[in-house]
């Protein structure tokens, strides 16, 4: 089991969502304390590990810590948002 930690600045992403969208999102970041490379995940590239993870239009961006067994949550937000 991982530890999932979040950024203050995922806070604030998640405050602006719509609920329904915040309940998905949060969802998948619960579930990524089981399975930090999901189905759907992807790696990052030219990152050793950074991951992002597809919930409807709304991207999670996070990286996997194996050693410490933590996933850190980067960033939460729409999918023309995310990668700037």
């Amino acid at each position: 089991m991982y530890e999932v930690l979040i950024e203050r600045g995922v806070e604030r992403d998640l405050k602006r969502l719509p609920l329904r969208e915040f309940k998905r999102i949060v969802r998948a970041m619960k579930d990524l304390a089981r399975d930090p490379r999901p189905s759907g995940s992807r790696k990052l590239v030219g990152s050793e590990r950074d991951w992002r993870l597809r919930v409807g239009d709304y991207r999670v961006l996070y990286e996997i810590e194996d050693a410490g067994k933590i996933v850190r949550v980067l960033h939460a937000k729409h999918r023309r948002e995310a990668y700037r």
